[in-house]
């Protein structure tokens, strides 16, 4: 889990960057989920546009893309979800000590 301190240092490096995926009308599926994983594994910190014309709720689809990636949920701002998951050969980011 999270702290409040690291949420806010994430969410901080990832202001900077664009929207890797977008989720439409379709919602969620096993092949977004796929590469997901992928581009998580290699940045750590990605964030995922939901498209205006998309039938699930917003936090719905931001929960199950957490859960489905096994990654954190650092922000749902708008229509633009923050997740990050340390990676396991790739590790970039040092998160703000929990103390």
């Amino acid at each position: 889990m999270l702290t409040g301190k690291q949420k806010r240092f994430l969410r901080s490096e990832a202001h900077h960057l664009s929207a890797l995926f977008q989720v439409g009308k379709g919602g969620v599926n096993e092949h977004l989920i796929k590469h997901i994983e992928e581009a998580i594994e290699t940045r750590e910190l990605i964030k995922i546009s939901i498209l205006q014309n998309c039938e699930v709720d917003k936090q719905e689809i931001a929960d199950q893309l957490a859960k489905e990636t096994k990654s954190y949920l650092v922000q749902l701002i708008g229509l633009t979800v923050v997740l990050y998951k340390p990676s396991k050969n790739n590790k970039k980011i040092v998160l703000p000590t929990k103390g």
